[in-house]
């Protein structure tokens, strides 16, 4: 998952389920999530975020219980309240899935055994990428760079950096860059429609010593030459003025005009350095992009891929479908124990990267393939031939897999089993479990066999925080 480290506290509230699956129900109250759950869980959620934020605590602790609110607690009894988190997210699919039809409880109450939370082998200092917002600080100043603590008028940019959380190296390239801004008579764009241009600051480092910054720039009304001096000035800075002491592997510059831009919507500009950081895991290398995604904790992503490769039980006669596969880091870690990899990531620099990777590492039994899997995935099964067994790995984002994509498995007789793995799978995502586990609904196109839940296994990939990284086994 990736855990924005701005940690702006989610306001959104989920659709109801029932929205997409409601011909399923009838003759009765249809919605599966009531405003009155909703709000509990919300408020629920926003007590953990908070912690102990008591009026008098420093900002340091403040910042400490926003960031990682279980960060008090010895580690074993991290895991033990996660294990509660999921024990709850699998009860919540055991019910839909009965009100669905699906006879899905087994003993013990859960539609499938649920283990205990696998530990992180690194507790603190694990996350390889941050990312760092430019906002007031708690003395007014608008161009503070840190993360938020604190909601709503209250909320604050705070400079200081909970060393539980992150690599220690993300904090100094933070300070840097707020030294940076702080000297430049350009203002920072808090709000879009207030002006101003100096946004967001994210660092990704590795294992190999590699650091990558990102700056984020609102161009407003600026020409192209000013926005070369800007560019220049920045470069200058960081290799040749106090920012040296960062020692970026990569300086990159992004001109954005919306919260968010892919490398296609606004290309990232190579200031200084290689164009990639580069990863070890299970003895391969990887090559990274700026907008890749990679597991934020390097060796917790080690210990899941084993599981996934030991889970999936494929053989040498298995093609394994990889879907949103970013660089290719599952296909490729279990592409010696299947007889093809077929890869799909919407980000097209993410495939780039791991074509290089397959070739770098002397992998020749895999394919990637760059576009959405809505696009790519049923097209790509359309003409599947049923005496080749197909494993599927999903690893999607927060937003879940698109309906078409979870259509197109389960229409897709060959595939008998998937690994869905969640960094949130209360969310979206318990949405495509229940398309997945539903039963036929020719309206819906949803013809193929469904699948049942067969084990959870829940991996703590984020130490401190609330959240784990779950992998659903479902089989047919």
């Amino acid at each position: 998952m990736a855990l924005s480290c701005a940690l702006r506290l989610p306001r959104r509230r989920l659709r109801p389920l029932s929205a997409l699956l409601s011909s399923s129900l009838s003759g009765r109250d249809r919605s599966l999530v009531t405003e009155k759950k909703t709000a509990a869980k919300w408020k629920e959620k926003k007590k953990a975020r908070e912690g102990c934020s008591l009026p008098g605590s420093s900002w340091e602790e403040r910042l400490a219980n926003t960031a990682t609110p279980l960060w008090r607690l010895p580690y074993q009894e991290q895991l033990q309240v996660k294990y509660k988190s999921q024990r709850k997210i699998l009860q919540t699919l055991t019910s839909h899935l009965e009100e669905l039809g699906v006879d899905a409880q087994k003993p013990g109450g859960l539609c499938c055994p649920l283990q205990p939370v696998v530990s992180s082998p690194v507790i603190n200092g694990y996350r390889n990428k941050s990312t760092f917002s430019v906002n007031r600080g708690p003395d007014g100043n608008p161009k503070t760079v840190g993360l938020y603590v604190g909601t709503g008028r209250g909320q604050h940019t705070t400079r200081s950096w909970f060393s539980s959380l992150s690599y220690k190296c993300h904090f100094p390239s933070a300070q840097c860059y707020e030294e940076f801004i702080r000297r430049s008579p350009l203002d920072p764009c808090i709000l879009f429609h207030e002006g101003g241009h100096w946004r967001e600051l994210v660092v990704r480092t590795t294992g190999c010593g590699h650091t990558m910054a990102i700056i984020t720039f609102h161009p407003q009304e600026l020409d192209q030459k000013a926005l070369a001096t800007q560019k220049a000035l920045l470069k200058e800075f960081f290799t040749c003025g106090p920012g040296k002491v960062c020692a970026l592997t990569s300086l990159y510059f992004q001109e954005s005009t919306m919260t968010r831009c892919s490398h296609e919507q606004s290309p990232f500009q190579l200031l200084h350095g290689e164009p990639h950081i580069f990863e070890e895991v299970l003895s391969l290398k990887f090559r990274i992009s700026p907008d890749a995604f990679f597991q934020v904790n390097t060796s917790g992503a080690e210990v899941l891929y084993q599981a996934v490769g030991e889970l999936s039980q494929a053989g040498r006669d298995t093609v394994l479908l990889d879907i949103c596969c970013g660089t290719g880091t599952i296909g490729l870690s279990l592409a010696h124990q299947v007889s093809k990899v077929i890869g799909i990531e919407m980000v097209e620099k993410a495939i780039e990267d791991a074509r290089w990777n397959a070739a770098f590492n002397g992998i020749s039994n895999c394919e990637f393939h760059s576009g959405k899997a809505e696009a790519v995935l049923p097209q790509l099964l359309s003409s599947w031939e049923d005496a080749q067994p197909l494993v599927a790995v999903v690893n999607p984002s927060r937003a879940g897999l698109h309906y078409r994509v979870v259509r197109a498995i389960r229409n897709c007789r060959a595939i008998r089993r998937l690994l869905y793995i969640s960094c949130k799978p209360e969310g979206e995502a318990m949405r495509n479990f229940l398309e997945l586990c539903c039963l036929p609904d020719p309206r819906k196109k949803l013809a193929g066999e469904p699948f049942a839940p067969m084990l959870a296994i829940p991996f703590d990939m984020f130490p401190h925080t609330v959240h784990c990284e779950l992998v659903l086994l479902l089989t047919r």
